[in-house]
Order: structure tokens, then sequence, then C-alpha cells
């Protein structure tokens, strides 16, 4: 089993996500000996944000300068990754309502037509099914449990929705909210947490129906 470990945090060291992934992915390799893991820092290397040049993928055109080349053979390099792993670990803090722009850049290079998806005459259809998706979500305040933190959220929604444009249908979510709140609120966010990666490591991959939060 193969599983893809990415951080996308800047905050290095302090950051409550990275903090998340990394203990994620222990407990993961725990509890599914053989797991191989690679890793993806999106914080020290990010893909550059889509440009002419590294339109590629989408346009079909062939490389004509240097540029290009290269920009195609990151493209390449990221949705093979992404492709080859069974089980995906994502730490995705909430930065101004949304995932880290990092982020976003590596989801713009992978979501490739023809790899990850394909427009059919009834709709676009997912090329990645099969694999586990589990996010280290990570919030300063709370958002989950009113209307209003809900609609102002747009990180898990987000990864949740494009997961399964993608065709992932086993997304999950290891939550922590509230850790700017005071240190009793972090402690309690911290907490739970760590229960949700018990509980999400402790399932096999590929289950169609979990899809679960914190």
């Amino acid at each position: 089993m193969q599983l893809l470990h990415i951080d996308s945090a800047i905050t290095g060291e302090q950051s409550v996500s990275r903090q998340l992934t990394a203990q994620t992915v222990t407990a993961w390799k725990a509890a599914h000996p053989g797991t191989t893991v690679q890793y993806l820092d999106l914080a020290a290397q990010a893909p550059s944000h889509l440009s002419a040049p590294s339109l590629g993928f989408r346009t079909g055109q062939a490389a004509a300068t240097e540029l290009e080349r290269t920009e195609n053979a990151l493209s390449e390099a990221l949705v093979s990754q992404f492709l080859a792993a069974d089980v995906i670990v994502i730490g995705a803090p909430l930065y101004n309502f949304s995932i880290p722009s990092q982020l976003k850049a590596w989801v713009d290079r992978i979501a490739q037509a023809g790899r990850t998806f394909k427009y059919t005459d009834k709709g676009p259809v997912g090329l990645a099914g099969g694999k586990t998706v589990i996010v280290a979500s990570t919030r300063g305040g709370v958002y989950s449990t009113s209307e209003g933190g809900q609609a102002m959220e747009h990180q898990e929604s987000y990864l949740k929705v494009v997961m399964g444009f993608f065709g992932i249908t086993d997304v999950r979510f290891v939550r922590a909210e509230g850790v700017a709140m005071g240190p009793d609120a972090k402690a309690t966010a911290l907490a739970s947490a760590q229960q949700a990666i018990g509980t999400h490591t402790s399932v096999a991959a590929n289950q169609a129906s979990v899809s679960q939060a914190a």
C-alpha cells in the first residue's frame, strides 16, 4: 500500500495541521503494516499557479519551449504520484475561509481530463476512485456548529467536492477547530482530533460509505 503524505501549512513547527498529518501517518502505518510513504511539502516546494506555459495538459499542445517542457514535467510528476497512491493524507489549514493557495495549485495540477476525470455525454466521471483521502482540517475558529459558520468555510467542503469529482468516495476528516480561541479550546480540539485519527486509521482503505468528519 502506498501513502502520499501532503503538508501545505506555512507555519512550520507551529502548524497544527502538520502535527496532525504526522500523527495520522504514524497511526496508519501502525494499523496497516507494509505501507510505504512518499512526502510532499507544498509550502517548501509549491507548484506554480496555472499559467499559459503550464496549460499543456489541458490544451493538448506539445511543448515548444524549455519552460513549457518543465511545467509539463511537473504536472505529470504530480498527477502520477497522486494516481499511484492508495491513501492520501492532506494537511489543510483554513486560510481566509479556504485552503492554502499552495494546496489549490496542487489540485489544479492533478485535475487533468483523461487522468483523474473525463467528460461524457452524461457529465463528468471520476477516474481516480478506489483511494482513501484523510484530511487534517485545522481552524482557528469554530465553523462546524452553526449555519453561518458552515456557509463561511470553503475548506473541507471544497476538498470533499473535488475529491468526489475525481471519483474518490472515501474522504475522512480529522478536524481541530477553535485552536486560536485559547489554551482550553485548543486542548479540546486536539483531543477530538486524536480520537478521530484513531477512528479513521483503524478503518480499512477504500470504504465507499465512510466520508466521515470528526
